[in-house]
């Protein structure tokens, strides 16, 4: 397993290249931006594209889907409840005044409990709301994808459209609870890792929680 992060867009969003190196397949995790970069870095790296995998629909994270999909026809992997806000996008977009591909529609939805394979690599889907109504966390051999719901010593923002911090709270607290070696891969920033952010972060400590409305 090989695990690539590009830093993509104004918002500085991590993509992630997931790899099977010895099936010689991928899936791309979050291609928020610089959709020809990130089809450069396929090809680069000589595997088989198969699937774009999806946290959550915030414009930051899905700016670069039109690319590969044109490049490399693959599914996309997004929670039905976050459909309102992926189909905004090219609106959302316009409003902070950055460039946007209006990306196909999903193509697989995701559940809690759904297993995603990647040639022999294997990963369970968590849904994780709070920051977006339809975020999900893809978690599986020792690492964990989990958007923006979790940065190192912070959290997602609960004050946008459709979040909710209560839910946050509780999607928290299942992310908490993986195994404490998990290598933890956010949205933005650093990777860091469960028993780092449980020693660590205030939000999992218990000194703050996320805001509410």
């Amino acid at each position: 397993m090989n695990v690539t992060t590009f830093v993509t867009g104004p918002f500085q969003e991590n993509c992630y290249l997931l790899e099977d190196r010895v099936a010689g397949v991928a899936a791309m995790i979050d291609p928020g931006a610089d959709g020809r970069h990130l089809c450069d870095a396929v090809r680069r790296a000589g595997v088989r594209l198969t699937a774009i995998w999806i946290t959550h629909a915030h414009v930051d994270h899905i700016g670069g889907i039109a690319p590969l999909v044109d490049e490399f026809r693959v599914p996309i992997y997004l929670h039905p409840a976050d459909l309102p806000i992926y189909r905004r996008g090219r609106e959302t977009a316009s409003a902070f005044g950055i460039p946007f591909d209006d990306p196909p529609e999903p193509d697989r939805t995701l559940a809690d409990g759904d297993e995603l394979t990647l040639g022999g690599l294997r990963f369970r889907v968590l849904f994780a709301p709070g920051h977006a109504p339809g975020h999900v966390v893809f978690h599986g051999e020792g690492i964990a994808f989990v958007g923006d719901c979790l940065f190192a010593g912070s959290i997602g923002r609960t004050d946008l459209p459709l979040s909710d911090g209560a839910e946050l709270q509780r999607s928290l607290a299942r992310i908490a609870a993986l195994p404490e070696e998990t290598i933890v891969y956010p949205g933005h920033g650093p990777a860091t890792t469960i028993r780092a952010e449980l020693r660590t972060n205030p939000f999992l400590t218990g000194i703050a929680r996320p805001v509410t409305r």
